[in-house]
């Protein structure tokens, strides 16, 4: 096992990746394929993101299209595109699934802004309880004299510092996205 300050670094690294992810799922103004390549196709008995059952590109500018490999699949993944959260409607051209995007009124780009601020905070509160677990993790350390009360006091600053640049990476893909929603 690394020391709490290593442990801390990888797992804030995820949380971060994770949340960037999260957020590229968010429909902004402009059509992008992390939008659906993760919703999920029951393909023949087996559950799976729509980017393994087909290529999705973008047709400017705001049509999403998605080339099936697989005939059989396209009623499947139509169904699955119109079943998710994200209000599409998916139109069947052969093996291709076209999903236009309209143009996003007020109301919706200001609940999507508040929706990608809640995302935001889940992942800062995720970033605060790694953040008091590598502190334990020091703490128990300093009581079981593995380190000293100067490494102590390294490691926290260390562990600190970590902690405020992964809020402002998470901070800064916010306002990419917002930027994003808004255009």
């Amino acid at each position: 096992m690394g020391s709490p300050a290593e442990d801390f670094k990888k797992g804030i690294a995820f949380v971060v990746s994770e949340c960037k992810r999260e957020l590229g799922g968010v429909r902004a103004n402009r059509p992008s394929p992390s939008l659906i390549e993760d919703i999920k196709v029951n393909y023949y008995g087996e559950t799976m993101p729509l980017k393994h059952v087909g290529s999705i590109t973008v047709s400017p500018p705001r049509e999403l299209s998605v080339q099936l490999w697989d005939a059989g699949a396209v009623q499947l993944v139509a169904k699955a595109i119109e079943a998710s959260s994200l209000g599409l409607t998916a139109n069947i051209e052969g093996n291709v699934i076209r999903i236009f995007l309209p143009s996003l009124s007020a109301e919706r780009r200001d609940e999507l802004v508040k929706h990608v601020k809640k995302i935001a905070e889940q992942y800062r509160i995720q970033i605060r309880h790694h953040r008091e677990a590598a502190n334990k993790g020091i703490e128990t350390q300093l009581g079981a004299n593995e380190i000293g009360e100067d490494q102590k006091f390294r490691l926290r600053d260390e562990v600190q510092k970590i902690t405020e640049n992964a809020n402002k990476d998470v901070e800064s893909a916010v306002s990419a996205k917002v930027r994003e929603i808004e255009e």
